[in-house]
């Protein structure tokens, strides 16, 4: 699985996301990614319900095609800060 798959995957699946995904360790491994993913659908969610929303994004894509990612998830506003 590339970076892009991984960022369409975060963007239908997490309400008006914009997500940048990178291959953070070793770029030839394409099993682990990290992930900065800006929605206002994170308003109000506390850090483990934003995360939950991006693993659902990714389905049955985690373990079988993603190894890990480290997952950055903020609100437009935060973003910005």
């Amino acid at each position: 699985m590339q970076t892009d798959d991984v960022e369409a995957l975060i963007e239908a699946g997490v309400p008006d996301a914009t997500a940048e995904v990178t291959t953070p360790r070793n770029p030839d491994d394409d099993a682990h990614f990290a992930a900065v993913i800006v929605s206002p659908v994170f308003e109000g969610e506390s850090l483990v319900d934003r995360h939950q929303r991006v693993y659902d994004a990714l389905d049955g894509h985690m373990t079988n095609d993603i190894h890990a990612i480290e997952i950055t998830a903020y609100t437009p506003e935060e973003y910005e800060e």
